[in-house]
């Protein structure tokens, strides 16, 4: 995806916000106890209960697994592909330094890159963009199907183009989730947000969560 997101990516974020808006305020009318409330950034919403789900996709290695087997620890899951010229890389290296971060503060965290474009992903592509990027790094790929229902569950947009060349952009939005065991997706993090901004936050959320 070259020059940031486009009208149709950015338009889906916000719907995401919208969801998480919506969410938090449903929960604050029924007076939920948020356990998590300490650790929100002033700029993020609550309530990721609407946000993430099972999915079964195909690791880089070949092996068919299912979301309660990728998250047996906290991890910080971004939707790309391996050809994108800029963002993926930048995101996922990003997301890289973050659970380096972590780990100096004795916590281990595992990035995961799900991606939206199967076709040119195999897990052989993938096994060789994620140990690029860090050692622990899962990358994810899978049929089309399984692929779009993972997709679904984390209310991400994306759009393969129709064509029959083989190089081709695709649109697709760029948060990261960190996903706990047990509580499921708790927040999210933006572009703009730094790896050490991310490890504060994070760290915030597996002590509350007691992950």
């Amino acid at each position: 995806m070259r020059n940031g997101t486009t009208i149709a990516a950015l338009a889906a974020g916000a719907a995401l916000l919208g969801i998480i808006g919506g969410t938090v305020l449903y929960s604050q009318m029924r007076g939920d106890a948020d356990v998590f409330a300490d650790c929100r950034s002033a700029n993020v919403a609550g309530g990721m209960g609407a946000i993430g789900g099972d999915f079964e996709l195909v690791s880089e290695t070949g092996e068919t697994v299912t979301s309660d087997a990728v998250f047996e620890t906290p991890s910080l899951v971004y939707f790309g592909y391996t050809f994108c010229p800029d963002v993926c890389p930048l995101d996922n290296q990003r997301n890289a330094q973050a659970a380096d971060v972590m780990e100096e503060m004795g916590y281990d965290v595992q990035p995961v890159f799900i991606t939206v474009d199967p076709a040119r992903d195999t897990p052989e592509v993938m096994a060789e963009f994620t140990d690029a990027m860090h050692p622990d790094m899962l990358g994810l790929t899978g049929s089309e199907a399984q692929v779009k229902a993972a997709a679904d569950a984390y209310r991400v947009y994306y759009r393969v183009p129709e064509t029959d060349e083989e190089y081709y952009l695709v649109d697709h939005t760029t948060f990261t989730y960190l996903v706990l065991p047990e509580a499921g997706v708790v927040d999210f993090f933006k572009r703009e947000d730094t790896p050490e901004g991310m490890a504060e936050r994070a760290a915030c959320f597996i002590d509350a969560a007691g992950a």
